[in-house]
């Protein structure tokens, strides 16, 4: 499932033109204070001593959390079920609110700032495309199109943004005029990371999106996620619990167990010197 940015964006303003600032409301800026934004040259993704707590009478989902991915990085979440892994790239998405700490985005303080601001793309497991739209077709009322067409992109535009990332994410013609429900889950899976990466954006969140695979096409899909990142130099947070996975995908690992984290380094640091059991339980499961 993606997100959309902008959909009141102006016909000749596309979403790779603009800035957070543009979308931080000034009552927000005056409730961040010194806290709006970060030093420049500071992007990425960066939360400071995040909790969110859902149930009152049970332990935080996440608790004081604090990870940088830094501009232009990957960085995997790995944990069991239940670790928080998923709370955390929902508070960084605006899908959830944190009870406590900051998140930035860009260099920005985001907390306030709605979903469909904040200039991140999401990519669920259950991909959420549309089933009534077909991929891609020349209304532009497609599940790849539609995000543009809500920003009022000129036709010639979106048909030039379109044909890009099409090609981009090796998506076949013949598949334009199907339906998600007509599609094998590699193709289902492109759709998904074309719609993703049609508004330009710069920061991806993945909810372990390469679960409904088959073995095959999951390690297909995993070397042209990688690809696909090093590619548009974005600044990715992947969740999954196959550390073999993040082995391949990751710049950082991050480890989360019971809402906190464990530890954190690139897949060499983690192999040899894992920080406790079960890091090293993780590694060889």
């Amino acid at each position: 499932m993606t997100m959309c940015d902008n959909p009141g964006a102006e016909a000749n303003h596309g979403p790779g033109d603009e800035q957070l600032t543009d979308y931080l409301p000034r009552n927000d800026l005056r409730r961040a204070g010194e806290r709006a934004r970060l030093p420049d040259g500071v992007g990425g993704i960066q939360l400071s001593h995040v909790t969110k707590q859902f149930l009152s009478d049970q332990p935080p989902a996440v608790k004081d959390f604090s990870l940088t991915v830094a501009e232009g990085e990957f960085t995997v979440l790995v944990g069991e079920s239940g670790a928080g892994k998923s709370t955390v790239l929902r508070l960084v998405a605006g899908l959830e609110s944190p009870d406590a700490g900051d998140i930035y985005v860009g260099g920005l303080w985001v907390n306030d700032v709605p979903v469909g601001r904040r200039g991140v793309q999401v990519i669920f497991q259950s991909l959420a495309l549309w089933p009534h739209l077909k991929v891609l077709d020349e209304e532009h009322l497609s599940n790849i199109s539609f995000p543009l067409k809500m920003r009022r992109w000129s036709v010639d535009r979106i048909r030039q943004r379109t044909r890009d990332v099409t090609e981009r994410v090796g998506l076949q013609e013949t598949l334009f005029g199907r339906k998600p429900g007509e599609l094998s889950g590699g193709e289902g899976q492109r759709v998904a990371l074309a719609r993703a990466m049609v508004t330009d954006s710069n920061v991806y969140v993945m909810d372990e999106p390469l679960n409904s695979l088959d073995p095959i096409n999951r390690m297909k899909m995993r070397s042209e996620v990688r690809r696909l990142h090093d590619e548009i130099g974005s600044t990715t947070l992947f969740v999954t619990h196959d550390m073999r996975e993040a082995l391949v995908l990751a710049d950082q690992i991050a480890i989360m167990r019971a809402g906190s984290l464990v530890q954190v380094g690139t897949p060499d640091t983690l192999r040899n010197y894992p920080a406790d059991p079960y890091v090293t339980e993780l590694l060889n499961a």
